[in-house]
């Protein structure tokens, strides 16, 4: 039994972790949302088109994609805390080098290994999560850190956008520093060894890799994860783009509009993780299906609607269900799968993720073009994409 010295510590040692880890996030969502905003000054300068705005988008998630496997991988091997570190180091530094340059080649090349910085981040945190916490906590935990979807929204959309309003460049010059500073906090605040928190449940064989990879419900929750984030990177990507030309906004109003849509993201994320640890405990697959049905209905009325508050209304809606079914895909791991695998199996479950982030800015900005500026055909896409991740989730088997 611990004494309660001992229960002071190490609640103590888990409210630095968890700040650590939410600092990190903060900044990993910060950058994804930044660049939506920063591609229009950029695209001004360079005299860019949509196709090539979304190819420096694009190639950011492709890095990001190809890094969520090997990232999981050695997140389970040679444990999170190294992992977390040499992410965002890495993602400090072409964040820098971001702001220094000026042509579309470099552009797509830094934010190629911005991306590889960040696909190390998400699995070797919910490695650190499966480490720390108890079976009972994560998925709390989980959605607690994944709320910082928000805040790092709120900080793209106000200290972001005020100075890429100034100059773009600064926007990443501010990055950058954040980014050492969360590198800082995880360097203090993150246990290099796990704590146990599965003693009892005997020696089990070591879970091969091979087995992972071809686990019916990674699979599934792989495909549900693509899926979901044509709407999700969809929407983060171009949504300045068609407030701008819709409504004819500057960048400063779209970044205070969006903020408050973090805000309430942000609400969501951590609702859902609450409603998930009850309320919809084992009834994961009915919770994401009426949340991705009710995303698709949404997006369609945003779309649609030619008035700004009604826009606004749709889309801060379609933001609270869809991040809700993202929260309770990436937490669903937590229950039916083993600590020992969690990094590589977030991993390959997020790469499909960020494959449709990597997807998402190039084929969104080819129907743009396409369809000569219209977001219609866009819009449409994504809320079929939405439809079909509610279905396949119907897929996922309860047992490990």
């Amino acid at each position: 039994m611990e004494t309660q010295v001992e229960k002071t510590v190490t609640n103590k040692s888990s409210a630095g972790l968890i700040f650590a880890l939410m600092a990190g996030y903060s900044m990993i969502y910060m950058d994804k949302s930044m660049i939506s905003t920063a591609v229009l000054p950029i695209a001004k300068e360079f005299n860019l088109d949509a196709g090539q705005t979304g190819m420096i988008m694009s190639f950011f998630f492709l890095g990001y994609s190809l890094m969520q496997i090997p990232g999981g991988w050695l997140a389970d091997k040679i444990g999170a805390k190294k992992v977390l570190m040499l992410s965002l180091a890495i993602i400090s530094i072409f964040s820098f080098a971001f702001g220094a340059v000026s042509s579309l080649m470099l552009f797509m090349v830094i934010r190629f290994f911005a991306g590889l910085g960040h696909g190390g981040y998400p699995p070797s945190c919910s490695k650190s999560i499966a480490d720390n916490f108890p079976q009972e906590r994560r998925t709390f935990i989980q959605s607690l850190i994944l709320s910082t979807s928000g805040i790092g929204g709120i900080l793209a959309f106000t200290l972001g956008t005020n100075l890429i309003n100034a100059n773009w460049r600064y926007g990443y010059l501010a990055l950058g520093t954040m980014f050492a500073v969360a590198l800082v906090l995880v360097a203090i605040f993150v246990p290099s060894k796990a704590v146990s928190t599965n003693a009892g449940k005997g020696n089990k064989p070591a879970i091969k890799f091979s087995q992972v990879i071809t686990n019916r419900n990674v699979l599934v929750l792989f495909v549900a994860m693509l899926l979901l984030n044509f709407l999700l990177y969809g929407n983060m990507s171009w949504l300045p783009s068609f407030l701008a030309q819709k409504f004819a906004l500057d960048i400063k109003t779209i970044g205070y509009l969006l903020a408050v849509n973090a805000i309430f993201q942000t609400a969501a994320t951590m609702f859902a993780g609450a409603l998930l640890s009850k309320l919809f405990l084992g009834k994961e697959r009915m919770f994401i299906l009426s949340a991705t049905v009710l995303a698709a209905i949404l997006v369609a009325a945003f779309v649609a609607s030619n008035n700004l508050v009604l826009s606004m209304i749709c889309l801060i809606a379609v933001s609270m269900v869809s991040v809700s079914a993202f929260t309770a895909i990436f937490t669903w791991p937590h229950k039916i799968m083993d600590p020992s695998i969690i990094g590589s199996s977030i991993g390959i479950i997020n790469t499909g993720g960020t494959l449709g982030g990597f997807l998402a800015p190039m084929i969104l900005g080819q129907l743009i073009k396409a369809a000569g500026g219209s977001f219609t055909l866009a819009f449409g896409f994504m809320a079929v994409a939405s439809l079909l991740c509610g279905l396949c989730v119907l897929g996922v088997k309860k047992e490990a």
